[in-house]
Order: structure tokens, then sequence, then C-alpha cells
């Protein structure tokens, strides 16, 4: 059952598009790190994809767990051209340029919701990504805001030991997400995204989009 993250009614809460890639029996990790290596032009879309703005002035938003936040070598953090909200329960709440740390999801988007509001001359926010781990990934698909899924659908087989909390059947329906044709997703990110079975690194996959069934 999802449900609306408490808010002030006059300052709705963004969107929320979740980015993933998951085998499909859905494993997205595994003992904290990717279970795959060398994906280096999946990663490279997924880089254009989350930096990609809307519009002139706004900048996009990742949003992210603590463990996926380490996970990131230190020189690549926080990922650039992105405001990055990190949620944690255990560090000390933080803010700077590029980055911030807050306590819940709820409270992430609340500052989004707050920032959206800022005045013409500030860069207002974007479109707002979670890019994970597992326990952020549920959290967001509670909420009513979680209303797409940008899965790279891996082919491969590998060992997982954490997966992906709903379901993405290869058929396109599952759990009241609907996959979305080519066209759809083109439009969605901005570029034309290929829809042939991918292979780097003797790994193959595809790239898919879903929206929940009531959007």
């Amino acid at each position: 059952m999802t449900t609306t993250a408490d808010n002030d009614p006059a300052m709705p809460l963004p969107e929320l598009t979740l980015i993933v890639a998951a085998t499909s029996k859905m494993g997205i990790g595994l003992r904290g790190t990717l279970p795959w290596t060398g994906l280096k032009k999946e990663m490279a879309y997924f880089a254009r994809v989350t930096k990609r703005a809307p519009s002139p002035g706004t900048t996009n938003t990742v949003i992210m767990g603590r463990k996926t936040w380490d996970s990131i070598p230190p020189r690549f953090r926080p990922l650039k051209e992105r405001q990055n909200i990190v949620i944690s329960r255990s560090i000390e709440r933080s803010s700077s340029t590029e980055s911030q740390t807050v306590g819940s999801l709820p409270e992430a988007l609340n500052l989004l919701s707050q920032q959206s509001k800022a005045s013409e001359s500030e860069s207002r926010t974007g479109k707002a990504f979670i890019i994970g781990g597992a326990q952020i990934y549920a959290a967001a698909l509670e909420l009513n805001q979680a209303r797409r899924i940008l899965l790279t659908r891996i082919l491969s087989d590998f060992e997982c030991d954490t997966f992906f909390p709903v379901e993405l059947p290869e058929s396109g329906e599952g759990s009241g997400w609907r996959r979305k044709g080519q066209e759809a997703l083109d439009a969605w990110v901005g570029e034309s995204v290929s829809g042939e079975v991918q292979e780097e690194a003797g790994t193959k996959y595809v790239f898919e989009m879903w929206e929940r069934e009531d959007s």
C-alpha cells in the first residue's frame, strides 16, 4: 500500500524515479557492491540520465542510502552535476553545495519541496532519482511519489545477496507496474535509447522503463 510523505500541503512533494540495474531475479548487489563489472556504457547511461535536467536553471537530485554513498569511490563523490542527498540515521546531518545528509526519505522529499519554492535567481530542483540501496528503494516504493522505475535488466546470471523489492517480470506486467514502450523511454530520458540487447565484458543487458499502472 502506497502512502504520501508528511509535508506542508501547500508544498507538493516531487515525483520520484527509481533507477536500478538488476538481474531477471531482481538481484542488485553482492557483499556491498555490484555483482558485475565492466559495464562502462551502462554506467555512462546512468550518468547521462541522472544529470540531464528538465529545463535550464534546474538541477537533478540523486537520493541514496549511506551504504550506497560509501560504495562510490571517494574521487567520484559527490556525483557531479547533481545534488546528492544521503539518508543516514548514524551520521551527523550536514549540507554543502553538492551534498546533504538527512535522516529519512520524507525529510529528503521535504527538502526538495522547499527548494522548489526557491526564488527565480536560484537553481531549482529538477528530476529526483532514488539510486539505492535496497532499503531506500523499499521506502520509496511505499510512497505515492514513486511513479517510475528505470531498469537496466541484466540478462546474465550472477550470485546476489541483495534484491530490488519489486518483481518486474520480463512479460512486462507485475506488482502494479507496467513496462512502457521504447518511444516513451526515449521521450522521458531525453535521448534515443537502444532497444537492442547490449553486451559488455560478457554481460548482456537491456534498458527498460516501468510506470505505476495508475499513472
